[in-house]
């Protein structure tokens, strides 16, 4: 089941990934970080944070799909499809486990280059109307819980992907608020699925993502998954501080151009104040009206 592809939601669960019993998987972090991402019963090792990844295409490579160590499976989608009235593909990760770098990450990223045919564009190909979800849990916490402190940090997100602000999948509740706020706010921007974020029983997921186009693009959004959550759950300081970290990330996302990397940066400190206080600066307009 793991190797074919089902019709929509019937794809098989994903497996646990963030569980190890090996203390090698743990190589590489040191004390302060195993303290703060990792989680040891005795028993076996599990990452305090994890995520999960949806990635969708128009077509897939002929011959590529088949079980890999990455998805759980393989579903139809309608959304993605390469013309109306024809399904696309969604490939979906197993629950992964969202470290900074060791040898856990290391084997994270490598099931990720095996599975290159199916993330890459040059074969398997999307357009614009596939997206890449993101799904983000925490240990011990709620997904309402996780979106209150991402919230605090999530302008950087808007900023990456502002084009997707406008996507009627991912366009509702901008703010990030529960749906209680968002009517007291006046502005009733809410849909029950179609959101900026989306909260779980137990996990948030960012639907507001694009496409995964390349391996190397889904290696720079984990890292900067783990950096927003790692700073939001254990360290809580200031939206700029949180931006000094991921810098380094954008730099390589943009491959090195200074001046995309500052224009994410300026964008992203206006979309912070947007969900926090609901001011709309003028440069942030045209993606937050619908």
């Amino acid at each position: 089941m793991r190797g074919s592809v089902t019709r929509y939601h019937h794809k098989p669960a994903p497996l646990m990934l963030h569980k190890s019993k090996s203390n090698i998987d743990i190589a590489g972090l040191k004390k302060t970080q195993q303290r703060d991402v990792i989680k040891f019963d005795g028993m076996e090792y599990s990452a305090k944070f994890t995520i999960g990844m949806e990635v969708e295409k128009n077509t897939l490579h002929r011959g590529a799909v088949r079980e890999y160590e990455l998805f759980c499976g393989f579903e139809r989608d309608g959304s993605c499809g390469e013309h109306p009235g024809v399904d696309g593909y969604e490939a979906v990760t197993h629950i992964l486990p969202l470290l900074p770098a060791g040898m856990w990450r290391t084997k994270v990223f490598d099931m990720m280059h095996k599975a290159e045919k199916i993330i890459d564009d040059k074969f398997s190909p999307s357009a614009q109307n596939c997206g890449g979800h993101i799904t983000l849990g925490v240990e011990g916490m709620t997904g309402n819980e996780i979106r209150l402190e991402v919230r605090n940090y999530a302008g950087i997100i808007y900023a990456l992907f502002r084009n997707r602000l406008k996507n009627s999948y991912c366009n509702k509740n901008k703010r990030m608020v529960t749906e209680d706020e968002a009517r007291r706010l006046g502005r009733y921007d809410w849909h029950y699925k179609y959101q900026v974020a989306l909260v779980k029983e137990n996990c948030l997921e960012f639907r507001l993502p694009s496409r995964f186009e390349s391996v190397k693009q889904m290696m720079r959004r984990y890292e900067l998954m783990y950096e927003v959550v790692n700073f939001a759950v254990n360290k809580k300081g200031k939206f700029d501080s949180m931006i000094k970290i991921v810098t380094p990330i954008l730099k390589s996302m943009y491959n090195g151009n200074e001046d995309k990397v500052n224009e994410v940066i300026r964008l992203s400190k206006l979309f912070q104040k947007y969900i926090l206080t609901g001011e709309v600066h003028q440069d942030i307009l045209k993606w937050i009206e619908n």
